[in-house]
């Protein structure tokens, strides 16, 4: 008889390939112009290192999910650690471009079958109540605190060795989480299983996403207002809305649309998107301006961020004690609007700032704000959920944060760069003036990513009422649809 599995190993080994998958996300950043010198991309050619893993990742995650109830977790977990562990080989040893480009979207793909099987897995290995609320606190400040991490990680791994080994790190995590896997994970799956697969949902789900986050990250090129970005954004509404409509016939839907009616799983995920796009994007400014304007070198810049992945620990850990002495409802509010404080705070920043007094204090107070965000965020669109659904459930709440990133870089990307355009005009600027035009614009992304999240507390406020948490406030266990 097969020993009953340590559900704290389960979490610490399918938290180890989250935080691979995760950790991927921010470590290229800070290599970027090295990669850009070694293989000679071009300036316009370059985004696509981020965009190629964004496209993959977002467009995949839902039918990664629904694939993982319905085939097994653990065997899609251990099938996109080995592709994602495979493709970063492929980058390390990539000698042009385009290989690198087309290793980037394989570890896309292997990262959406990744997380949404690893959380699933969490919350199936353990009940509603307080265990769970544990095992996601963990989840969530791996999964938050990976994206820190990267950035000390990545800027030393390219200033001691070189950019090649942002990739071949994962090498030896990839291997071992893969092996220890199938011999500790079991392979869960739903109990109620089709007679057949809804092909054409999947085929228009994941169009419709590709589309979408295609339509996002080459808005910038394009133009918000152009036929090109609005052509692509009528084909993806269109292969969603054909989508929804085949959902509402098919005998086996992908997603099940009552789902939906869970006001807990609905206001989580609306709120995730609007957090994420808020908030993913800071890591991306307060970057630049470390190093265009206050001149840190990567590996400094990286270190910087060491307090936020600290914060980010101690948010997620205060999060689990005051959700059992105050309620979920309450604990999320708190950590929005600590979200938001610190980005209205970070629309200051002075062209001759320092850390200690212009940046520390803004990381810890946002650092432990997303820590109170993302666990209760995480329990929200987890709870009342049936076990036949978890992979659905965790498909859905990470497609709302990786599509809101994309669309919040995007948005916020474009914003900056237009006011510092605005700004610069097409005279010939100082360095101080240029400096100060810059930091404008990320002022104008950090003021709009403050508002993002603005939004966001209104939409939990809005649809997340009292009874819908009654489970994780008193700690029960229920697995009853609220």
């Amino acid at each position: 008889m097969r020993p009953e599995p340590n559900r704290w190993l389960i979490l610490v080994l399918v938290c180890i390939a989250q935080f691979m998958v995760v950790l991927d996300a921010t470590i290229v950043n800070v290599a970027l112009p090295s990669i850009q010198r070694g293989l000679h991309f071009s300036p316009t050619s370059l985004q696509w290192i981020v965009n190629a893993y964004t496209l993959m990742f977002g467009g995949f995650l839902l039918l990664g999910g629904r694939a993982s109830d319905l085939l097994g977790r653990q065997r899609l977990f251990i099938a996109g650690v080995i592709v994602f562990t495979a493709a970063s080989l492929m980058n390390g040893i990539a000698t042009s471009a385009n290989v690198l480009i087309a290793g980037r979207a394989l570890q896309g793909l292997g990262g959406a079958l990744v997380s949404p099987a690893a959380l699933s897995i969490v919350t199936t290995t353990f009940a509603e109540g307080r265990e769970r609320s544990k095992a996601l606190g963990v989840w969530s400040a791996i999964a938050a605190g990976g994206a820190a991490a990267g950035l000390v990680i990545g800027g030393f791994l390219t200033e001691s060795l070189s950019w090649r080994w942002v990739f071949f790190v994962n090498l030896p995590i990839g291997v071992a989480a893969a092996l220890l896997s199938l011999r500790y994970v079991p392979n869960s799956r739903s109990e109620q299983r089709p007679e057949t697969y809804d092909t054409g949902g999947a085929v228009t789900v994941t169009g419709g996403l590709l589309v979408l986050v295609f339509a996002i990250v080459k808005a910038q090129t394009y133009g918000w207002g152009s036929a090109k970005t609005m052509g692509l954004f009528v084909v993806a509404f269109a292969l969603l809305a054909a989508f929804v409509a085949i959902e509402r016939r098919s005998k086996a839907p992908l997603i099940r649309l009552g789902i939906f009616r869970m006001r807990s799983l609905s206001g989580s995920n609306g709120a995730m998107l609007l957090v994420a796009s808020g908030l993913f994007a800071m890591f991306y400014f307060a970057s630049l301006y470390m190093q265009e304007i206050l001149g840190y070198r990567p590996l400094k810049a990286g270190f910087a961020f060491v307090p936020f992945t600290l914060g980010i620990i101690v948010g997620a850990g205060a999060s689990q004690a005051l959700i059992r002495h105050i309620g979920i409802r309450l604990v999320t509010y708190i950590g929005i609007a600590m979200g938001t404080v610190g980005l209205l705070y970070f629309a200051r920043l002075p062209t001759h700032g320092t850390y200690v007094r212009d940046l520390l204090p803004t990381i810890v107070v946002v650092s432990i704000g997303m820590g109170m965000t993302f666990v209760p965020c995480t329990l929200l669109a987890t709870t009342n959920v049936q076990a036949e659904d978890a992979g659905l459930a965790s498909g859905l709440f990470n497609t709302s944060q990786q599509v809101g990133g994309a669309l919040g870089l995007a948005i916020l990307s474009t914003l900056a760069a237009s006011r510092t355009s605005h700004l610069l005009g097409h005279g010939v600027a100082t360095v101080a003036a240029h400096d100060a035009a810059l930091t404008s614009g990320y002022h104008v992304a950090f003021g709009v990513g403050a508002a993002m999240l603005l939004a966001a507390f209104v939409v939990l406020a809005v649809t997340v009422r009292k009874q819908d948490v009654e489970q994780i406030d008193s700690g029960h266990v229920s697995l009853t649809p609220g």
